[in-house]
């Protein structure tokens, strides 16, 4: 949970406060910081779900509660972004936090299942 508060609190951070970056191609900095917090939120979910014991569904299916709760998580800050003035919704922001979301399942399958 406190992840997700400091994500929420950068994505929501006016721009001019954001570190000027120029890099002028998708793999940018920027772009990977976006993934790179999805990812762990992902992978911090998985943990916080499978040791928990009051959720069995969650419990069990931890990895896809994490993947969809994160992944809808990443789609409602960015368009949280249209209530501020000092940011904007790119299209390459969200689908930067998908891959971010998708590269934590991935990392999780790849550590724990095989």
């Amino acid at each position: 949970m406190v992840w997700a508060l400091i994500i929420l609190a950068l994505i929501l951070l006016p721009g001019q406060q954001m570190p000027e970056i120029s890099v002028k191609f998708f793999l940018s900095i920027d772009k990977l910081a976006h993934a790179f917090v999805f990812c762990v939120l992902v992978l911090l979910m998985i943990i916080g779900f499978t040791k928990q014991y009051t959720y069995p569904v969650l419990r069990n299916n931890a990895a896809k509660y994490s993947l969809l709760i994160s992944m809808i998580y990443a789609i409602i800050l960015e368009i949280l972004q249209f209530l501020s003035n000092a940011r904007m919704v790119e299209f390459l922001d969200a689908t930067a936090n998908l891959v971010g979301c998708i590269s934590g399942y991935l990392i999780f399958l790849l550590i724990y299942r095989l």
